[in-house]
């Protein structure tokens, strides 16, 4: 039997973003907000103080467990410091404290919600398109990574190639407080596969996320500010495609947003969808503006316009890909493009959040 590389036990790296006095700290001060009988004047407030409790407490939770964990282990290692099943321990143990280290970053109100992400190809035709499913395929591995669950709610494909716009339902712990890093312009420099003259060519596509915000939020959605079309599906496959009108486009007419689904199996299924991307996305717009009254400045550093990019994909003439925001860089585009996204969302958690 092969064995582990034998491990040396060290103390756990407390402070700064990895110190669970400082979460418990937080969450007093919190239950003393919660004490004031004036509290639910502001529901709105309120509720979003009590997710705030929530999600520290579990990030206290785990904290506390990965102590217990260390000081076991740590008499475990002190008897056999040799034996090949403690060394396993100890790595899976240092795993968790690497990804503990970043845990009080997700404290935003809706950090632990899933998430809706949405692709859109930008201006330059085919090329634009199949950069737009370059990154659909990008985020579908990092999902993948982090064994996430993906579902593909809307799909529009390109003409020749790609995908024009692509709208993805992903769950898993935490989803919306790492996707949120992603909303911007992505820019993509490369030799084109669609000139047979070999030209280097420039893409862009944006992305934006939403939270899957639960029933628990809510909405107010007057049924007279919607405009609700039917239209047949143009996804490939299926015995429901382009037989059908069970496509839903909705329109919410006072802020002009616009939801469609077509890859469920019925139209009231699809209009169902279509609902709850809706809520989610009017929520997001809300919190949105809430944030530029109460911060302008703050509001200011997130703001994406298109055309200015937040990261940077460069396959030639040399290979490096730069989020222009944190100067976080990897020469290892290919791995980039195959999910490997962490170190760039977490840079942002820690620089903006």
């Amino acid at each position: 039997m092969k064995s582990c590389p034998k491990s040396k036990m060290t103390l756990l790296p407390y402070g700064g973003f990895f110190d669970p006095d400082k979460i418990a700290g937080e969450i007093a001060e919190i239950n003393k907000k919660i004490d004031d009988e004036n509290l639910w004047n502001d529901a709105d407030a309120a509720r979003k103080l009590l997710q705030k409790k929530s999600n520290l407490e579990k990030s206290l939770n785990d904290l506390q467990s990965l102590e217990s964990d260390y000081k076991n282990l740590s008499e475990l290692y002190q008897i056999a410091p040799d034996d090949t099943d403690v060394a396993r321990e100890i790595e899976s143990l240092a795993a968790r404290a690497r990804s503990a280290k970043f845990i009080t970053l997700f404290h935003g109100a809706n950090d632990n919600c899933g998430a809706f992400l949405f692709i859109q190809a930008g201006a330059g035709g085919t090329e634009a398109m199949d950069w737009a499913q370059m990154l659909a395929r990008m985020y579908t591995r990092w999902v993948e990574r982090h064994g996430f669950s993906l579902d593909v709610v809307d799909e529009h494909a390109g003409d020749v190639a790609g995908i024009k716009s692509i709208t993805l339902k992903i769950d898993g712990d935490k989803a919306y407080g790492w996707l949120k890093s992603e909303i911007g312009v992505h820019r993509l420099v490369r030799i084109s596969p669609f000139n047979a003259n070999g030209k280097r060519q420039t893409s862009f596509a944006s992305v934006d996320v939403w939270p899957d915000v639960d029933d628990s939020i809510e909405i107010e959605i007057n049924e007279k500010d919607l405009r609700i079309d039917t239209y047949r599906s143009s996804g490939a496959g299926g015995q429901h495609v382009n037989k059908t009108d069970s496509a839903v486009r909705i329109t919410h007419i006072p802020t002009n947003t616009v939801v469609t689904c077509q890859n469920e199996r019925s139209q009231f299924q699809n209009k169902d969808m279509a609902m709850k991307i809706l809520r989610s996305r009017l929520y997001e717009l809300e919190l949105k503006k809430r944030e530029a009254a109460e911060a302008e400045n703050k509001a200011a550093q997130k703001k994406i316009e298109w055309g200015s990019q937040i990261r940077n994909y460069v396959l030639y003439p040399y290979q490096l890909v730069k989020d222009v925001r944190t100067n976080v860089e990897k020469t290892d585009s290919d791995a980039v493009l195959d999910g490997d996204l962490d170190d760039f969302m977490l840079a942002y958690l820690q620089q903006f959040n």
